[in-house]
């Protein structure tokens, strides 16, 4: 069955969801880069062993829909009404609720109501004007782990420059406003969690991470 992506479009002027299926892609290169990324999540999310789950930025849904499947209590959130439109698709065509996926923005996660005891927030932080804003919601939503990752700079330009891609841009992806480095991106999360494992399936880096305290 196959799985509806958007296409990469723009919504109030910001790139959302997928420009093409990279799960469901037959290239080796995408297949062994994705594999890295799913085995990294995977293993962080075993690490949780979350009762609930909620990912911020679900984009079409592909996480959540999975988690859903496998019997954990998943639900997913992003700013995109024509992204939670596809979300909402793809888990009725995997027979599946689709009423696990709500449209709201970062900004306006609310503790208690976006609370769980996982928070998944991937491929989102560089797409923020208001990153520092966006870490203090996620504290209010983490009960017990996060998991974040964003693409690792200066490789990711690098990579779409070696393929002919955004050369103008020098490589940024269209929407990518923030970047980090390993480094940097791990200092910068220091100053709101705990970091207790750093994964760094390429070309991505990705945090595992608590609360300095419990709520």
């Amino acid at each position: 069955m196959s799985f509806k992506v958007s296409g990469g479009k723009i919504e109030d002027g910001i790139v959302f969801g997928n420009a093409f299926d990279k799960y469901g892609s037959k290239n080796p290169i995408v297949k062994w880069i994705m594999s890295g990324f799913d085995s990294s999540l995977e293993h962080f999310v075993v690490h949780a062993n979350p009762e609930t789950i909620h990912e911020v930025g679900c984009g079409e849904g592909f996480w959540v829909n999975k988690w859903n499947s496998q019997g954990l209590k998943a639900v997913g959130s992003d700013f995109s009404h024509d992204v939670i439109s596809l979300a909402r698709e793809n888990a009725t065509a995997a027979n599946l609720m689709p009423d696990v996926f709500n449209v709201k923005s970062i900004y306006d996660l609310k503790e208690g109501i976006d609370s769980a005891d996982l928070i998944v927030c991937c491929e989102v932080m560089e797409h923020l004007e208001e990153p520092d804003k966006a870490m203090k919601i996620l504290q209010s939503l983490v009960d017990k782990y996060l998991i974040i990752s964003v693409p690792r700079e200066p490789i990711w330009c690098a990579l779409n420059m070696a393929r002919g891609k955004y050369i103008r841009n020098f490589g940024n992806t269209p929407g990518h406003i923030q970047h980090w480095s390993k480094k940097s991106f791990i200092k910068f999360i220091q100053s709101y969690f705990k970091v207790i494992e750093v994964s760094s399936p390429f070309p991505w880096t990705m945090l595992l991470c608590v609360p300095y305290e419990q709520k």
